[in-house]
């Protein structure tokens, strides 16, 4: 049965994140255990961008808690890099009382200058005096991407970062992301039902099935240098999908951006 998991910073090599879920399961309200997880072991290393990709339901969200160490009712290791953590869940958990701009001084008091310029790269500049409630659900959720990159971590971990966001905007939040991983070092790890949204912008793809969910494929795509748009070539989308069909499924409707 699932005990308590070990989760800290890694010994391994700097900037290096390692992931080994033998097993992880949930009390029913029966009084037994559904198991979600299985065998799922992977790493990741500095300036590198590892999507997660499965249906919605089997387990990619558990899979980032466990890595944030949220959830140690699991049989398993993860190691972190060191360094500063930065996290975006589904819901852009904003405290409401507080402005765009007191959210994000809260945990980066500091970085004032750093505030206002990741608000202008996402199309929000002089957002800081709104409260969350003068958002619409697509910014309220690019000011809690502006949150995860503040203080430049070594480390991001993002759970469906473009729910919500129209073509053009996740656009240039991936374009954020792959110049949090390519100049400042991040490990970006970030999870998605839509394999679209990865192509041609993630160095690797994690691809979860079965049930329990295991890790079914590990997949480099073959970028040198991935840039948001950018076509994968080779055929590399149709192998994909012919391997794992259901990732062609439309993903579930969002709201607006």
């Amino acid at each position: 049965m699932p005990g308590d998991g070990k989760v800290g910073a890694g010994s391994m090599g700097e900037g290096a994140l390692s992931v080994r879920i033998v097993a992880k399961s949930f009390r029913d309200p029966g009084g037994g255990r559904r198991e979600v997880l299985r065998e799922v072991a992977f790493s990741g290393k500095s300036g590198e961008i590892v999507g997660l990709l499965a249906p919605s339901g089997s387990g990619k969200t558990t899979i980032l808690r466990i890595v944030l160490g949220l959830d140690r009712d699991f049989e398993g290791e993860v190691r972190r890099p060191p360094g500063r953590l930065g996290v975006m869940f589904q819901e852009p958990r904003l405290l409401p009382w507080l402005t765009v701009g007191a959210n994000l001084r809260l945990v980066a008091s500091d970085h004032e200058r750093e505030i206002a310029g990741l608000l202008a790269e996402v199309g929000l500049a002089g957002a800081e005096t709104l409260h969350p409630r003068a958002l619409s659900l697509g910014m309220a959720r690019r000011v809690a991407l502006v949150r995860a990159l503040l203080g430049r971590p070594s480390l991001l971990v993002l759970d469906e970062p473009f729910a919500s966001l129209d073509p053009q905007a996740a656009s240039a939040l991936a374009a954020l992301l792959v110049q949090a991983a390519r100049r400042d070092g991040a490990l970006v790890l970030l999870s998605t039902h839509d394999l679209d949204q990865l192509l041609g912008f993630a160095d690797r793809l994690l691809v979860l099935a079965g049930a329990p969910a295991r890790l079914a494929a590990d997949c480099p795509t073959g970028l040198a240098a991935p840039s948001p748009g950018v076509p994968v070539m080779g055929g590399f989308k149709e192998k994909l999908l012919h391997r794992f069909p259901f990732l062609s499924a439309a993903p579930a409707p969002q709201g607006a951006p």
